[in-house]
């Protein structure tokens, strides 16, 4: 299953993350780390990422995304049977399929590894 998941890039998580929570919204501390929140609403869900460690992406960004609980291959096998082109990669919280909508919007499926996220994140929280 496919939860619809907006990923704000901001320049700090914990104020951006107090601000949605003062919306309504509830902090899932088990889908969270350092550099990412993750809160729910009846509605939804939306992440908040510390652009900083986005690799690129700007404080105030937005980007269209999806987490699955499903294998990235029964995703990808899904795409490639209605002849859509994707990308699977390799991330710093697991895996994901890149691939563009008819507008040229890049999106994300995401396929989190818990594991993987913590550790990358508590590398980026080391002094260098």
């Amino acid at each position: 299953m496919l939860t619809v998941l907006p990923i704000r890039y901001v320049a700090n998580v914990e104020a951006s993350r107090t601000f949605y929570e003062a919306l309504g919204l509830h902090f899932e501390a088990d889908a969270s780390f350092s550099v990412w929140a993750q809160l729910r609403g009846d509605g939804g869900a939306v992440g908040i990422h510390d652009a900083a460690a986005s690799k690129g992406r700007q404080p105030g960004m937005a980007e269209l995304g999806f987490a699955t609980d499903e294998k990235l291959e029964t995703v990808a096998a899904r795409l490639a049977a209605k002849g859509i082109r994707y990308e699977i990669r390799d991330e710093d919280f697991g895996r994901s399929i890149r691939l563009t909508d008819p507008d040229g919007v890049e999106l994300q499926i995401q396929e989190i590894d818990a594991d993987k996220a913590k550790r990358s994140a508590q590398a980026l929280s080391q002094p260098r």
